[in-house]
């Protein structure tokens, strides 16, 4: 009897009941000050970051981060890709883990939260795991992916996305993939032994900011995301005739920057008919010769068209290919049109983990919105072999990938802790 006594009180030393794991909460000001402390690795006096992949800054706050991780009781190594991973040991070793996580690489002279804000919260939920003596069934990972701003290249090379070409592409750091992966620690030539399948991963979660206004706007606390959008580009080309500006009348010309200006209208207007949260942009246009004196003789624009949907998006290309036929042949010019393989297809949000994310917000006495994700992230690749979820925080004023780039101390704490209730309620739900 007295033994049974010890290993009762043991197990709920160890193991704490439902009822307990509900009300852990992470440290709001622990999360804050190392989310700070990770600032200051590559911070230039415009109050940017530069820490862009494979930086000497990228280099040092990876050991600042494995420190966290290892501090947090997690087991720490680095896979081929460069990915820090850190593993936390589940009451059901045969489960599959339960993985979360984002990255700490940024653009140059971007701002402090973007990815680091999932990458801390990640750690600072296992350090309250650990400090609690929680252990969930499912086995845990923390995945801090290797540059995910210049092509989500961990989180490719996880799910065996990653090619060859792209491992000799150059990065912002002035190096190829492969050279930046070798700089991390990791091997190029054995990525492909670290691709994972469908049903090696749980679940996937990941916590960022909005990089949007929808949530600051409208003064909301957490975006339950809905997917991450599929992005198409096309160049769209009319050729005409160059010539002299002075001295070719109005009526003889063959001017292609007049069906290119009413086609970018057209644009606008047909993207916008839509019923939906679709987007169209034309963010590039060139003129060929590009003098001011000369009636250009080719003028090409970039198009690009982003939706949860891509047969939505084909289906408006279809219109907008349409009007360009009608201006072309109506102006006399030349239409050419290339359509641009980017490899971003759309990836839905699971919606038993969109529910579970909502459930938990709404616990917590938190506002939500079900939105999209306008911009690419890891999950995207993530969603390949996992059921994915995406957590979202407002963005001040909508901004990101510049110094202004904020959001507050508590908006990340609560952030934090929809998270650590989602993976304890994940950890139940998924068997």
């Amino acid at each position: 009897m007295k033994y049974s006594i010890l290993i009762l009180l043991a197990i709920l030393f160890y193991f704490p009941t439902e009822s307990k794991a509900q009300d852990l909460k992470v440290n709001g000001d622990r999360l804050h000050s190392t989310l700070m402390t990770l600032s200051t690795y590559g911070k230039n006096d415009k109050g940017g970051s530069d820490r862009i992949a494979y930086s000497s800054h990228d280099i040092e706050a990876r050991s600042y981060i494995k420190e966290l991780m290892a501090k947090a009781g997690m087991e720490v190594s680095v896979d081929f890709a460069g990915n820090i991973i850190g593993k936390r040991q589940g009451r059901n070793p045969k489960m599959s883990p339960i993985a979360f996580g984002s990255h700490i690489d940024e653009v140059p002279n971007g701002g402090d939260y973007d990815g680091p804000v999932g990458t801390m919260s990640a750690i600072e939920v296992v350090q309250v795991l650990a400090e609690n003596r929680l252990y969930t069934d499912h086995p845990l990972e923390v995945i801090i992916f290797t540059n995910e701003e210049g092509g989500v290249v961990g989180s490719r090379a996880i799910v065996g996305a990653l090619s060859q070409e792209a491992l000799q592409v150059v990065s912002n750091a002035g190096v190829t993939q492969a050279e930046g992966i070798k700089l991390l620690g990791g091997n190029p030539e054995r990525i492909p032994e670290i691709k994972r399948n469908p049903g090696d991963i749980a679940a996937f979660l990941e916590l960022h900011i909005e990089q949007g206004g929808n949530l600051y706007n409208e003064k909301l606390d957490i975006g339950v995301v809905e997917g991450i959008v599929a992005i198409e580009w096309w160049e769209i080309s009319f050729k005409g005739k160059a010539n002299h500006a002075g001295t070719t009348p109005m009526n003889m010309r063959k001017d292609p920057m007049l069906p290119a200006a009413e086609l970018i209208l057209e644009i606008n207007r047909i993207v916008t008919s839509y019923e939906g949260r679709q987007v169209g942009t034309v963010g590039k246009i060139q003129a060929f010769p590009g003098a001011g004196n000369v009636i250009p003789g080719e003028v090409m624009l970039n198009l690009e068209l982003r939706d949860l949907s891509s047969e939505k998006i084909w289906t408006i290309y279809k219109e907008i290919e349409s009007k360009a036929k009608e201006l072309a042949e109506k102006s006399g010019t030349q239409l050419d049109i290339k359509h641009i393989e980017v490899a971003s297809k759309p990836a839905l949000a699971d919606p038993m983990i969109r529910e579970v994310i909502t459930n938990q917000a709404e616990k917590l006495g938190l506002s939500t919105k079900s939105l999209p994700s306008g911009a690419g992230h890891d999950a995207q690749e993530m969603a390949r072999i996992a059921p994915m979820g995406m957590i979202f925080i407002p963005s001040k004023d909508g901004i990101s990938h510049a110094p202004e780039e904020f959001s507050s101390k508590e908006d990340i704490a609560n952030g934090a802790n929809v998270l650590l209730g989602t993976i304890l309620q994940l950890d139940r739900l998924l068997k």
